[in-house]
């Protein structure tokens, strides 16, 4: 059958990948260092794949009783790797831990296996510099929550092999993720670099007294959001003149000049914290947060839904994709 993919890591990332791959027909191995955390991950997941499949957004063509016995779990990582196109890295966003698993994981691995890191703020070459295998070494940085959110970006170290990002582009392709692919490392990498802008922006207008923690997310859940969510920002502008010569003939001083006032980088700690968070749990109260966060992910897979039934819509001529 399809070729096998190592994940180490059993929480929440390395369960949407289980289910990714096998939802396109892969054979999965999933690891970590306790038996016990390895059946609660597979049960989380057949429990998950039924609830999927009851709601009808189940990904892929295979059943959710198919997917779920092409996983498999394993505490020995020799036995994870072994024979695997590619070992995907999961554990948890903390240096030292990833550089450990890292480096468990270059001893048992042999060409042409891929290492592939999850990580979504360390850059490749940091992570992969010592491992004898560090040419095989890229990043595949999924948005939380994967199984909702398609973007995965790649990015890979500057000695890293020129197939290796090419082969994952196409294995993300395969599993039905939208790859976008860096041509090299920088901190942050895309996503969070755009985040971070608009975090700290929304984070200035709270802080100055400009807007209230809830009107400012209305800006964007209810603002940019929906352009957002087909559009990327150049092709909003794009289309909100004719075309981006005309854009930046009417807006990029303006956007310069504006651009100029926002203010230092906040730190965001202290007074403007404390506000913030106050008025996050008036909204949402930290006991609350899983309801909230399982409400997020069925809208998620509602749009996912609806962005694929629009993809090949006739714009003019143009097929969006």
């Amino acid at each position: 059958m399809a070729e096998t993919i190592g994940i180490v890591g059993s929480g929440l990332i390395g369960r949407s990948w289980a289910m990714l791959f096998a939802s396109a027909g892969y054979k999965v191995k999933l690891f970590d260092i306790e038996q016990k955390q390895v059946q609660c991950a597979l049960k989380e997941i057949e429990s998950q794949l039924k609830e999927l499949e009851r709601t009808k957004l189940l990904r892929g063509k295979l059943s959710a009783k198919e997917q779920l016995g092409l996983i498999s779990g394993t505490s020995n990582l020799k036995d994870c790797v072994t024979g695997a196109f590619l070992v995907q890295e999961c554990t948890p966003e903390i240096l030292e831990i990833k550089m450990k698993a890292l480096r468990d994981l270059d001893a048992v691995v042999q060409a042409p296996t891929i290492i592939s890191s999850s990580t979504s703020t360390h850059m490749p070459s940091v992570l992969s510099k010592s491992l004898k295998n560090k040419e095989r070494f890229v990043v595949a940085h999924p948005v939380n929550p994967p199984y909702y959110v398609r973007l995965v970006e790649i990015v890979p170290a500057p000695y890293t092999e020129s197939w290796v990002p090419v082969k994952v582009r196409a294995l993300m392709e395969t599993i039905g993720q939208v790859p976008v692919s860096l041509k090299k490392e920088i901190a942050g990498f895309s996503l969070n670099r755009i985040q971070y802008v608009i975090l700290n922006e929304v984070w200035r207008q709270v802080q100055d007294g400009i807007l209230d923690v809830a009107d400012v997310d209305k800006v964007m859940s209810e603002g940019l959001g929906p352009r957002y969510a087909f559009l990327g920002a150049l092709e909003t502008a794009h289309l909100n003149a004719e075309g981006m010569v005309s854009y930046c003939d009417r807006y990029a001083s303006t956007i310069y000049s504006v651009s100029q006032s926002m203010g230092p980088t906040p730190h965001m700690e202290g007074k403007a914290l404390e506000d913030i968070q106050r008025q996050m749990c008036e909204r949402i109260p930290l006991e609350k947060l899983q309801e909230r966060r399982q409400w997020r992910d069925a809208c998620l897979t509602k749009l996912s839904l609806l962005k694929k039934e629009v993809e090949s819509l006739p714009v003019t001529g143009l097929l969006r994709k």
